[in-house]
């Protein structure tokens, strides 16, 4: 489970590639998330493809990256739900990039652990 995020880099001394893990606030929470995968750079104002796959980023880039939470964490799309779909990655003590999430890849329903009250719930249906 993870989410598609258009992300801006805003400060960033070096240059950020896949496997970047930096802390994510959104919302009320601030859990670290890794950056997958780098899908693809695009244009700041127009929103166009640069280049399919970039290795880097670094300052002034925007792009469609993959990220992937550390914990479990409650997003959603900025289209859907603007509160929960927007984000600042902080590192070093400072904002490095700001983003909005394009798309979330939610977990299974079943696949989490189900709690006795969920299983009344079910059996009451």
């Amino acid at each position: 489970a993870g989410f598609t995020a258009q992300v801006i880099i805003l400060n960033h001394p070096g240059q950020i590639s896949a496997g970047y893990a930096p802390v994510l606030d959104c919302h009320t929470a601030h859990i670290t998330c890794k950056f997958a995968e780098l899908k693809e750079k695009i244009d700041r104002r127009s929103g166009k493809k640069l280049e399919d796959g970039p290795k880097f980023l670094k300052s002034g880039d925007a792009a469609i990256v993959d990220m992937v939470p550390g914990k479990p964490m409650c997003v959603e799309s900025f289209s859907d739900y603007p509160p929960l779909g927007c984000f600042a990655v902080r590192d070093m003590r400072q904002m490095v990039a700001v983003g909005v999430i394009k798309a979330v890849d939610k977990k299974a329903a079943g696949a989490g652990k189900v709690t006795k009250s969920a299983q009344k719930a079910q059996k009451a249906k």
